[in-house]
Parts: C-alpha cells; structure tokens; sequence
C-alpha cells in the first residue's frame, strides 16, 4: 500500500503527487524517472496521469510530463493496458507530437541525404519497415487516451471528478472524499553520485566515463549514458538528466564537454541533451538530421518555444553515413541500428585505439534473418547488420529485453577474446549473468576507463592551444597570436592551500587557470560570496593594465596548473587589440561590485564566474536622477537594465504589476533580441543605480551563453 500522507495524497521522492482512489493510483505530473517510484508498488504504476498546468520547467529544462516510460511500461509489461492523460486541449496537442514521435517515430523519413551514396549506400535501411516491425501496436490510439477538462474545468475517469480549482490546484472528488493537490509539480531528480574527486578531474588524451549503466526500468541505478574524453575535450553520448550537475559534485568541470552525440529520441536519450543545452556554454550537437527533427519536434512542443528559437541555442552538424565526422581529433563513422525508432550508433578511431558504440540495438543473426526473408531488411542491410566489427578494441554494446534489444545471453555466447573487449551498457546489474567474460559498465568519475595510447605528434602545443581558445577576452585573435602565445607562456604549479598573489604586491603575470580552483581573499569590495575561479579563468590583469596593487589575496584551493604570462610579453600579446581597453572597462565596472549584484541576483546567481565575467564585459553603469521610463509599454527599445540600487516598477495598461530590486532583470528578453515592442512600462524610482546592456551586446552574450537566455525570459505578470 502506498501511505498517503494526512492531506490524502503522497508526494513522491523523484516529484509528482500519487492519490489512491476507488478507480486506482491517479498521479499528478510525471517529472523524469518517476516509474522508478512507482513500479513496485502494490498496484503498480499508475494508469491515469494527470498534467500540471506548467509542466515543462525551463529554467531546469526538465518535463514533468514525462510519460514514454509509464506507456511502454503499462502496455508491454502489464498485459497491453492503456494509459489515461488527463489534460487541457492545447496540453493535448503538445503531447501528442511528443508522444507521436518516441511512440510511432517520424511520420515522414527520407534517409537518402544521410547517407554519403544515397539510396545505393551499402547498408541503406528501409527504415519505415524496421519500425513498423517491431511496434505491436498500430496506432498510438492503442496505447494513449486523453481525458480533456471541459469549459468547467473538470475531468471525469470512471467515478471519480478531477477539477482545475481558480487557484490552480487540483480537486479529486472520489464519492464522499475531496482532495486537494497542488497546481505545481516539484521535481527532485535522483542519481547517485559516486565518488567526488579530491583534486578536479584533468581529462584525458583518451577516456570513457560512464555517466550511467542501466534502463530506465531500474530503481537502483542511473540511467544510461557516457562521456567519450578525447584530445582533452569531453563528448556526452546521450546525457542522463542533471549529469552537468552530477559533474560539478564529481569534481568535474562542465565547461570540459563541448560535444554531444544524440543518438535517439527516447526520453533516456534525449531528456539530458535538451538540459545541457540550456547550461554554460553553446555545444555542438551531432546527430544525423532524421534525429535532429524528431528532436526539435518534440522539445519545440513541450516548451512552446519557437523553432528558430531553440537552434540559435546550439550548433547543430549533420552526419553522414560513409563519410568520417572529426570530433576532437576522433574520426567518427556512424550508422542506423536496428531500433523501434531511428537510431544512430557510431565506431571512432584515434591514434592506434578504435571504438564501438551499438545504440539502442538488436544484435540478434536470428532475428535479421527473420527480418530478411519476410522483406524488412534489403539485401545490403542484412549483410552490414551480419557483419558486426568484432574485432574493434573497445565494444559498448547496449543489452536488454528483447525484440528492442540485445539479449544478454547472445553477448554471452561470442567467442572469449570477443567477450574481453565487451563492455555492457543499458542493463540492470541483478540481470548480469555471471561466468562469462563481459564488462558491466561500471558509474561514475573515479571508474573512467583510460584505455593505452600512443600520443599524436605536438600534443603539448595542442593542449596549450585549446586552453587560449576557452579563453574569451582572446577571442577572434588571429593565428599569428596563437604563434606567439605558445613562444611566451609558462606553466606554473602550486599545491593546495599555497598563496598564489599577495595583497598589495605589484602586479608582475598574467594567469590563466590550466587546472584546478583558486580562491580569493580580502577583497576591497564587500563581498558576501566567496569569490572562486576555475578552469579555464584568468586573473591578476588589473594590477597590470592598470599598474596597481593587487586587490586579493590568491590561494589554490586545489592543486593548480596555471599557464603564466610575464607583464612586458603580456602588454606585447594584446597590442593592437582592444582587450586593453576592455580590460580597462572589466576592473572598472568591477568596482562598482557587480559580482556583488550578480551571485546575489535569483536570476543570475547560478552563473558561472566565467558568464559573470562576460556580462560585466558588456555591461555600464547609470544613475536614474529623476524618475524616468526606461522601456515604454507597446514600444520597441535599445536597452535592457539589471537594478544595483533601488527600485523599478512594473506597469501593463496603466497598472502596476510587480516592484523589481537589486539584482532583477529589467526588460523582456525575446522582444529586446527580435526588436519586437514590450508588453510593459518600466519606470525607475530617482536615485535608481541600473547596469545598462545593449540590444546587440545582449544577443552576442547569449549566442555564447545561451542557458543564461532561460534565466532572463523573466515572466513579470
């Protein structure tokens, strides 16, 4: 039994609100993994799901309306039930282009531009048949019914009503029992976090870090996923949801992952890659297009954000079948698996190491010949699924229940040198049979997996490079620079807790962080949080533009690898640049304690020092003397403000809306960046201080930061 709690309903632990009823469990909001809380219960998951009326969280990017696997698990593991959403209409248009393309897949492919031959590549798929083929049900009518609230607001399921209450809350009316559920939906996303790192993680020449092993069945463990390190750089395969923040508790510096492989639209696949998109810095995203749409469809539904919108987030590059995709410094080939929706696996070679990643796949000589003689696979993709590379060093084969999936006892029965180069992903630990020779992927930092290489040729100049291009103020430096960069820098190393720079000593270097933490001290400004730069983040420019004292005390709160550039060669790097100037410009608006405003800011203070760094970059300071309307309701406007000091009221058709204070967002941010006119007056109070950012200085910070775009979509009304 499922204990409620004494208001009549039990809130879960991954999010979401169950009610016990005379017509069975009836859940409110679905946030990711909540099948995990509720498949062992006594009834089982839930049939009936009720929709908040938010249920996609932005700011997080999370669905709590994630309901592909309560369906798949009602339908394939309950005897072919159905699974009841209750919702408004519109909710219902949205869910049904989500659920179309994970339940169904894409209406309409045409594989022929994604394979470097067209049509006539060898191992081109009919991939309407391979779906079709493993789908048990024709319809999504077969394993979906939506139940619409009507103009009342209510919903009927059997004999129980379910009412959207003027406050937003949710009325259960079951006979003569009345229960009343919050409106929103809480989501508490739970993963286990393994081992933090005492020293922050270094990447690799070469490296594999699983992110998660298992299904998204499995209460006991992540869902799968994994981090290829390459060339120093991190690419994520199918994030699970909150693995940047599983990162930063791991020691890991997220800004390390500038790739990630979509490989399907299954929620476990894709649910993290829409997260990450709306994290730190812009990533690239590779997938082959047939993904690409069922991806956008999906989340351009869910958020209701527009198209166009969501690409300017990331960088999007198409593969091809047949021709090599470089991914830092990997050659990567990809290739449809055999799934129940299009989905990419892929093989990379680097150096003298080679690697195999299957996908959602059936590896299964039975089945492809099943599927060749009743005509689902041509003649050439039989042969290509027949002839599985083996012989690769490094094999990530997924496993599972079949017909989706690889049966564990097929990979059981290869050949034992085979075997030893297997290492089995997507299966829970309890379903391992032992005596074989196979891998179970293993979670977590500490278990990365550093396979032996020989080293390219110049890695150290490599190195060196990657780490000036992470750095923004040198953004755009021609090549001659980068020359003469790797001709004046330094390493330096200081172990934790070492002074790196002493208060009131002169400038003499430049620093940018290699690797580790510092933290600073003594600052001259009150500030309240504590100042801490990472990876990739430089210091110590001020005294040296400026030829002053140091301002803080400088201390490795880790062990840090610091690349040094002494002051005479630093003020000869950046001649004929404008980064004096805007170095100038930085400690300026610094004084003002804009670091201050910002880590305080509920709207900004989950940037990183870097993203702080770049917007006091752009950002100047005013002083309202008198009382003055900033942004004019119905207007188009230049300018959008943060308030350091003071007040600025909101105003919709002559009334006041809200009063925003130090550290709100002043603006929208869609109609600043599309010039589009504002929906509000904006009117400051005299004496009002206001960082000012520009229409154009605010669209080229958000094409490098476009998670912090999500925090400045503030919803004023």
């Amino acid at each position: 039994m499922v204990s409620s709690e004494p208001n009549g309903f039990t809130a879960l632990p991954r999010g979401g609100y169950l009610v016990d009823t005379s017509e069975g469990y009836i859940q409110f909001g679905s946030p990711p993994e909540t099948i995990k809380d509720t498949m062992g219960l006594e009834k089982q998951t839930p049939l009936v799901f009720v929709l908040p009326n938010k249920f996609f969280h932005v700011e997080k990017g999370i669905s709590i309306a994630e309901l592909e696997f309560p369906i798949y698990f009602n339908f394939f593991f309950r005897g072919g039930k159905k699974t009841f959403i209750v919702c408004s209409p519109e909710q219902k248009e949205q869910l049904t282009i989500v659920l179309g393309e994970s339940l169904m897949g894409p209406q309409e492919v045409n594989l022929s531009s994604e394979f470097i031959d067209g049509a006539d590549s060898f191992g081109f798929p009919d991939i309407k048949a391979e779906m079709a083929y493993f789908r048990s049900y024709k319809s999504m009518e077969e394993v979906v019914e939506f139940v619409l609230f009507d103009e009342s607001h209510k919903a009927k399921f059997g004999g129980i009503t379910i009412e959207q209450l003027p406050s937003n809350e949710f009325l259960v009316v079951d006979g003569e029992k009345k229960i009343k559920i919050p409106g929103e939906v809480d989501f508490h996303v739970k993963y286990d976090i393994g081992k933090r790192l005492e020293e922050p993680f270094q990447p690799p020449l070469i490296g594999i870090t699983c992110l998660g092993p298992s299904h998204g069945f499995d209460p006991s463990d992540n869902t799968s996923g994994f981090i290829i390190w390459l060339n120093g750089q991190g690419i994520m395969v199918d994030p699970p949801v909150n693995s940047t923040e599983w990162l930063r508790e791991s020691n890991v510096n997220p800004k390390f992952i500038n790739s990630i492989i979509l490989t399907h639209c299954h929620a476990d696949h894709d649910a993290g890659t829409f997260q990450k998109i709306l994290e730190e810095s812009k990533i690239t995203i590779y997938a082959t297009a047939t993904v690409m749409e069922s991806f956008l469809k999906k989340y351009c539904s869910l958020t209701k954000i527009p198209r166009k919108e969501i690409t300017d987030l990331f960088d999007f590059i198409p593969v091809v079948i047949g021709r090599p995709t470089i991914i830092n410094g990997g050659e990567f080939y990809f290739h449809y698996a055999i799934h129940s929706i299009p989905s990419v696996g892929f093989e990379f070679f680097f150096q003298d190491q080679s690697f195999y990643y299957t996908s959602d796949h059936l590896n299964d000589p039975e089945a492809f010949e099943d599927m060749y003689k009743k005509g689902v696979l041509p003649e050439t993709r039989y042969q290509f699924l027949k002839d599985f590379p083996w012989d690769r060093k490094i094999i990530y084969h997924e496993a599972g229940v079949p017909p989706l999936h690889t049966k564990i006892s097929y990979l059981a029965s290869l050949p034992e040198e085979v075997q030893k180069r297997i290492t089995v992903y997507h299966i829970a630990a309890k379903d391992m049979p032992k005596g074989n020779h196979l891998t179970l992927a293993k979670f977590g930092i500490e278990n990365t997996l550093y396979p032996k290489i020989t080293p390219p040729k110049h890695q150290e100049a490599f190195q060196l490079l990657e780490i000036l291009s992470q750095i923004d103020i040198f953004s755009g430096f021609p090549i001659e620079k980068a020359k003469e960069f790797l001709q004046i820098v330094k390493e330096e190393r200081f172990r934790r807790g070492e002074q790196i720079l002493k208060k009131g000593t002169h400038g003499d270097r430049f620093f940018i962080i290699a690797s580790g933490n510092v933290r600073f001290e003594g600052l001259s400004s009150d500030h309240s949080a504590v100042k801490r730069y990472g990876t990739y983040e430089y210091f110590g420019e001020a005294s040296l533009i400026l030829d002053t004292v140091r301002q803080a005390d400088v201390y490795a709160e880790t062990d840090v690898l610091a690349l040094t550039i002494e002051k005479t060669r630093f003020f000869q790097f950046i001649r004929g640049s404008k980064l004096h100037e805007n170095l100038i410009k930085l400690n300026s608006i610094r004084e003002t304690n804009t670091w201050k405003t910002l880590t305080e800011s509920q709207t900004f203070r989950g940037l990183t020092s870097y993203q702080v760094t770049q917007l006091e970059l752009i950002l100047k300071l005013e002083t309202v003397k008198k009382e003055a309307v900033l942004i004019e309701e119905s207007q188009t406007f230049q300018n959008a403000y943060i308030v350091r000091s003071g007040t600025v009221v909101v105003m919709q058709n002559h009334k006041t809306i809200r009063e925003l204070g130090p550290g709100d967002f002043v603006g929208e941010i869609y109609s600043l960046t599309k010039g589009l006119p504002s929906h509000f007056s904006f009117i400051a109070w005299p004496g009002t201080e206001l960082y000012v950012l520009s229409q154009e200085d605010a669209i080229q910070y958000i094409k490098k930061n476009p998670g912090v775009y999500m925090k400045l979509n503030t919803v004023y009304n």
